[in-house]
């Protein structure tokens, strides 16, 4: 994960979500909510801020999209 000065890029997050805003949005936003429930991090130092959290699982490959099609 290419970290600079703290910052997540936008392009690491949408490969964990195909490529869609708009799936990355619900990807975090449930992801974020588990953590506030309890859910342990995947991360190695966890911060204050499950959002922040749930964005670094998401573009450290940890936590991706799920393929609904079924063939």
């Amino acid at each position: 994960m290419a970290k600079e000065g703290g910052k997540i890029f936008l392009e690491e997050l949408l490969e964990g979500s195909k490529g869609s805003i708009y799936k990355l949005t619900i990807l975090a936003a449930k992801r974020a909510v588990e953590l506030a429930d309890g859910e342990k991090a995947l991360v190695e130092k966890p911060d204050e801020k499950v959002l922040d959290d749930a964005l670094r699982e998401i573009a450290s490959g940890k936590i991706k999209v799920k393929n609904n099609k079924k063939d």
